[in-house]
């Protein structure tokens, strides 16, 4: 007969489950609660093995340390207090809990009404406790030895005005590769094999910023569609990577390739979660946070707190005003940069981080917080700068040390592209990176992260190819997605034969690009883009964990895509070449020295510079711009015809350039253009909308 396990006291830090090399130590906050049990399980997750009383309640934090358990051990907890849903208490011990702090999960949620706290289909979720054990259909904690040899490897530090972001999910990205090993597909293996490194590489991207990895769910609505949570911005376990990704390598995978990223001259940065979690609203499952405390850890209604003040547009937002709830979050981020080694984060819904009782604060304790640590304070820091709630926008409003997603840029850019009248000086704030939104405070133009097409929204094929989303196969009557996308499809509507329409889609999206690596400020592509990935019209793919949401890699006779690739490598390497594309000092239009050209000059198309007149004309389609010579780099000459007609343009004076070469020229077969040179007071004819560069030569 097996001897039973007894808990001895253990400490209350840190919280989560902990190996010494002797044994495992248990923690859990909740500061309501009246009981926690540790439940332990087979090696399958199947079988409930063993209930364990946590003997210790310290500073709200219940603990227990089990003599001779090992790393590979399943657990969950059992949760005992009141379930007064009126009073903001959802306890239910019948439910198997997921540890916050677990770093590795087994098993998936699988789909009953078991999973709810309150018999679903009840009017009323605080008269009808649900007694079902849901532990079968439950994930299982799972004891971690978090031991890797690193060798060498840290953090690249590259500085951000340096930095190129391939924006990219780890599965789509890997899924259609004929060269990744089937084995790797869809998993974080994958996005290390060499197909993908070097494919990487051979661009010049510096960082690829991952869409969610850590432990999410799939939505019941979701699944009952025969759908999945493709994109994972539905949270429930912060420190654990996500096993869809991971294989039989458990979180070692995730660390190898980080490792090998690295080693490519590529940084890692995560798109983090911690706005909400998958526990849906009030009448949403309760798998983790919401049965260990959820008086602590959601943002309830002042004055209602059956109800979540939801922020998110999930039906949950994370409340990080307690302090111990901001805890976690800190111990997450700093687990993921000093045990994971990642580069930095995007911050999903990064307003609803920064609420306090008064709305977004930049003097949030979050923001506090992250302010002064010294860890977090030295990785990058990107915000998605808006919420849904009230006050939620707050582009340009995240403190020193914070980049953010300008959405400003992606709307201006798209906008002038499909010809529309009137954005001459919106444009040039744009490409010079918005210094009325971020120039204050100290920082710099690394502050403006652009982007033209991210993972939200349509691919850049699918912006040159439709007027209107096509979300059909979502299963919601097309009524999700952005209604409004700035697009245009070209003259038809999807894909055509039509060989005229395909060559001016093939010119909008060089154009794209190619403005998108001459702007001022941090540039971040789609994956995919490079090579003409699309999406079939579908600009909310969250749900399309299948080849409407993977990216498609070009076969040896996709004579276009391989031009397109091989166009983005060219802008990226001339973003690389030339420092005034990658400065960190936000353009004056005054003369870097005395005696100097100014760092910019716009210039009309008539080959002089641009007065304040100049700006006015509704009608304007077409801006010039010299970017001054710096550190030994010629001047750069930078036309861009927005106009639906080819438009005349002399070329600047010798005060410039004794002659310009051009390196670019959208309206070209390729883009690329070699061995064209231009004097002064030529005149070129720009394309209808196309962009030319030149370099002074």
């Amino acid at each position: 007969m097996p001897r039973p396990m007894r808990l001895l006291g253990g400490s209350p830090y840190p919280l989560g489950a902990t190996w010494n090399g002797h044994g495992v130590n248990f923690a859990l906050f909740s500061a309501h609660a009246e009981r926690v049990e540790l439940c332990l399980f087979d090696e399958n997750g199947a079988r409930e093995s063993e209930r364990l009383t946590l003997p210790e309640y310290t500073d709200e934090v219940w603990h227990g340390y089990l003599p001779e358990a090992r790393p590979g051990l399943l657990y969950g907890y059992r949760v005992y207090g009141p379930y007064d849903p009126a009073n903001g208490h959802r306890f239910n011990h019948n439910k198997l809990l997921i540890d916050p702090y677990a770093k590795a999960l087994h098993g998936n949620v699988h789909w009953t009404d078991a999973h709810f706290a309150y018999r679903v289909g009840s009017t009323r979720e605080d008269l009808s406790f649900d007694r079902r054990d849901n532990a079968r259909g439950m994930p299982k904690s799972v004891v971690v030895n978090t031991a890797y040899i690193w060798g060498d490897d840290r953090r690249l530090n590259r500085p951000l005005s340096e930095t190129i972001i391939y924006e990219a999910h780890v599965a789509g990205l890997t899924r259609l590769n004929p060269e990744v090993p089937d084995r790797m597909r869809g998993k974080f293996a994958g996005l290390a094999s060499p197909a993908i490194v070097e494919h990487l590489t051979s661009l010049g991207v510096t960082a690829i910023e991952l869409l969610p990895v850590q432990a999410f769910i799939d939505d019941r609505h979701l699944v009952q569609r025969g759908l999945r949570n493709y994109w994972g911005y539905n949270t429930i376990g912060f420190f654990a990577p996500e096993q869809r990704y991971v294989g039989s390598g458990e979180i070692y995978s995730f660390k190898t390739m980080v490792a090998v990223l690295h080693q490519a001259g590529i940084e890692v940065i995560l798109d983090v979660v911690y706005n909400h979690t998958g526990e849906g609203n009030h009448l949403g499952p309760t798998l983790c946070f919401k049965g260990i405390d959820n008086k602590t850890y959601y943002h309830s209604k002042p004055g209602d707190p059956r109800h979540y003040d939801d922020f998110t547009g999930t039906g949950n937002s994370l409340n990080l005003a307690h302090p111990r709830v901001l805890q976690m979050i800190m111990d997450s981020l700093r687990y993921w940069v000093e045990d994971m080694h990642v580069d930095g984060f995007r911050f999903d819904l990064a307003t609803t981080l920064a609420r306090g009782p008064n709305g977004f604060s930049q003097d949030s304790s979050f923001l506090a917080s992250v302010r002064q640590d010294p860890i977090l304070s030295k990785v990058k820091l990107i915000a998605e700068p808006w919420d849904v709630g009230l006050g939620g926008y707050q582009l340009g409003a995240f403190p020193p040390g914070w980049s953010a997603w300008n959405d400003k840029y992606r709307d201006c850019i798209r906008k002038f592209w499909r010809s529309d009248p009137g954005l001459l000086g919106e444009l040039a704030s744009r490409l010079t990176a918005s210094a009325e939104i971020f120039t204050r405070r100290g920082r710099r133009p690394s502050a403006s992260i652009n982007f033209v097409t991210a993972h939200d929204g349509f691919t850049l094929a699918d912006l040159v190819s439709y007027n209107g989303k096509h979300n059909e196969a979502n299963g919601e009557n097309n009524g999700d997605g952005a209604a409004e996308n700035w697009s245009w499809n070209c003259g038809v509507e999807g894909p055509t034969d039509d060989p005229a329409i395909l060559k001016l889609r093939a010119r909008q999206q060089r154009n794209f690009i190619a403005t998108l690596f001459l702007s001022q400020g941090v540039p971040m592509m789609l994956a995919g883009d490079e090579m003409g990935s699309g999406q079939s019209g579908n600009n909310n793919a969250y749900c399309q964990d299948n080849p409407i949401g993977w990216t498609k890699w070009p076969d040896d006779n996709n004579a276009g895509a391989k031009a397109l690739i091989a166009f983005v490598r060219r802008m990226i390497a001339i973003r690389k070449e030339f420092p005034q594309l990658h400065g960190d000092r936000f353009l004056t239009g005054k003369p870097v020295a005395e005696g100097k050209p100014k760092d910019i000059t716009w210039v009309t198309p008539k080959g002089v510079e641009a007065t304040p007149a100049d700006w006015t004309f509704p009608e304007a389609r077409c801006l010039a711009f010299i970017l001054g010579p710096q550190d030994g780099s010629p001047a750069l000459l930078a036309i861009l015809n927005g106009h639906f007609e080819p438009v005349e343009v002399k070329l600047p004076g010798a005060n410039f350039a004794a002659a310009w070469r051009m390196l670019i020229d959208t309206a070209t077969e390729t883009g690329i253009v070699e061995n064209r040179t231009m004097k002064p007071g030529d005149s070129l004819r720009a394309e209808s909308r196309s962009l030319v560069l030149f370099r002074g030569g």
